[in-house]
């Protein structure tokens, strides 16, 4: 098989041309080619106001692969990759089954890696199950009445769950490709296996994380909900059990410790007991709202609104005078600002799109970087204290009831207090309260937002729109805590592997996959020996 990159057409032009687009790259007539499978997809608006598909294919011909490559001279043309994720092979079943604290991304593929290999996991999950904690969401959107225990942070298929779903990463990692085929198979559009930014929408994963769920009880593991581990059983240094609120313990030597990056009660109860971790440099800052209209208008130009392409969205990111960088985050297009609280009298901003992304407006963080030498403190959840403090700051000044503080950009921009919206129309709920943000976020943050934003203008027309919108405040980009583990993938408590965003080793849905994985396997090869 070869590898064709960088084939580029136009919006209008179908897909079945890619077949004549690899014949006449590796001059044969198409007749020559037995197959071509798409591997990636992307949308190219650098050159406005032209707009590209590039297209990578995989091309089976019917004979003399080695030859053509020679005889085609294209740098575009490599044999295509043979390497494939293999899951682990079954073991025995041991007396003492492992343990997954957590069911979000890591905890659900740590979960599924070690039932396939047999061992039977029990899933500790400190929330609920997707379909209650969907009904439990919507009655917080609607009323501002937060459940601590099951929320956007809590429960069947952690925070990504009601997020976008965005499933694109940096990391290149051989189970990446493995991860995307299983959520296919759980129940996402086949497109996530091929396009470049792919998502798989907060309506498909409130599917595709049950389906998941059935599928490792059906290869003997077991998932518990409103389970949250509140102390760990040692015998010297080593894990001998967990404790649940309600105070029942169950034994165990090995446990994948899973558990997000808003689990701060489980964080303090680590820090109790001994488990060394360390500050961790993060982000905050606002959620920032454009109509989705007038940002497919900017990125696409003459082909905004082509039935072909997907709603624009946009990554940026720039360096202000004053030394901190500002950047987009977790951008949503045709989503909604979403209530992400799990602690009371804090509010907390996110976004979330559906797999359509069809709602009226786009939103993504408008993030600044923070570093351990802003917290005020050695302690190494000092961090954890900054975020809730920005929290309990947005908090009032939205007025109570999780309505959020937000601020129309041209007001922002000259340092006056917003009345109303313009155009743009905030889509946060249970509400928001106009206001000036700069009562809420530090000094530096807004400081940084405001030389940013005509900064990050200029890379997309219409970014710094007057009417655009931001609402405050975003606080949980990532950990401002990381686990230390060894090669080993263990902590300094034995037995006892941290993973995921919670733990500080990932950065999204598929890296925090990849990364329970990869503990999953660590434990695979102890059981081998």
């Amino acid at each position: 098989m070869l590898r064709i990159r960088d084939i580029a057409m136009g919006p209008e032009q179908d897909v079945t041309a890619l077949l004549f687009e690899a014949a006449k790259i590796l001059r044969v007539s198409a007749s020559e080619i037995q197959s071509v499978s798409l591997v990636r997809r992307s949308v190219d608006a650098r050159k406005k106001p032209d707009v590209k598909f590039i297209y990578t294919v995989d091309v089976t011909l019917k004979s003399g692969e080695g030859k053509i490559l020679k005889k085609c001279g294209s740098k575009k043309v490599t044999p295509a990759p043979t390497e494939l994720y293999k899951p682990p092979k079954r073991q025995p079943e041991r007396e003492k089954r492992p343990v997954v604290i957590g069911f979000g991304p890591a905890g659900m593929f740590a979960a599924l890696i070690l039932a396939q290999a047999g061992q039977r996991p029990i899933v500790l999950e400190r929330g609920e199950d997707a379909i209650t904690r969907h009904e439990k969401v919507a009655a917080f959107w609607k009323n501002g009445t937060l459940d601590a225990k099951s929320n956007v942070q809590f429960g069947e298929g952690g925070a990504g769950t009601f997020s976008d779903g965005k499933l694109n990463t940096g990391v290149s990692n051989p189970r990446i490709h493995w991860i995307l085929e299983q959520f296919v198979a759980f129940g996402a559009r086949e497109n996530i296996l091929y396009d470049a930014k792919p998502h798989v929408g907060t309506d498909v994963l409130l599917e595709v994380v049950q389906n998941l769920r059935k599928k490792i009880i059906a290869l003997g593991g077991e998932v518990r909900f409103q389970s949250r581990v509140t102390d760990f059983l040692l015998e010297g240094d080593r894990l001998s059990g967990v404790k649940l609120e309600g105070r029942e313990v169950i034994p165990c030597d090995r446990a994948i410790l899973a558990i997000g990056h808003s689990a701060r009660d489980t964080f303090e109860m680590l820090h109790t007991a001994g488990v060394r971790m360390e500050q961790k440099p993060f982000a905050v800052g606002v959620r920032i709202e454009h109509r989705q209209a007038d940002m497919d208008a900017a990125q696409y130009r003459r082909f905004a609104g082509h039935p072909c392409l997907p709603a624009a969205g946009y990554k940026l990111s720039c360096h202000p005078e004053n030394g901190r960088s500002a950047f987009s985050f977790c951008v949503c297009p045709g989503g909604q600002v979403v209530a992400a609280a799990s602690e009371e009298g804090r509010v907390v901003t996110n976004g979330m799109s559906e797999y359509a992304r069809d709602r009226e407006n786009i939103n993504g963080g408008l993030l600044v970087n923070v570093t351990p030498e802003d917290f005020g403190s050695g302690h190494p959840l000092a961090g954890v204290a900054f975020q809730r403090q920005l929290e309990e700051a947005a908090f009032r000044l939205g007025g109570g009831g999780y309505a959020a503080p937000c601020q129309r950009v041209e007001d922002f921009l000259a340092g006056r207090p917003s009345t109303g919206p313009g155009r743009v129309i905030p889509s946060y709920r249970p509400g928001v309260r106009w206001t000036d943000l700069r009562q809420c976020l530090p000094e530096f943050v807004w400081q940084t937002m405001a030389l940013a934003l005509p900064m990050l203008d200029g890379k997309v027309r219409g970014y710094a729109q007057g009417d655009a919108v931001l609402t405050a405040v975003e606080t949980r980009s990532s950990s401002p805590v990381r686990i230390i583990r060894d090669d080993s993938g263990q902590c300094n408590v034995r037995g006892l592997y941290p993973c995921g965003e919670g733990a500080g080793y990932a950065g999204g849905i598929l890296s925090a996959a990849a990364d329970g994985m990869r503990c999953a396997e660590k434990i695979w090869e102890v059981y081998g020996k």
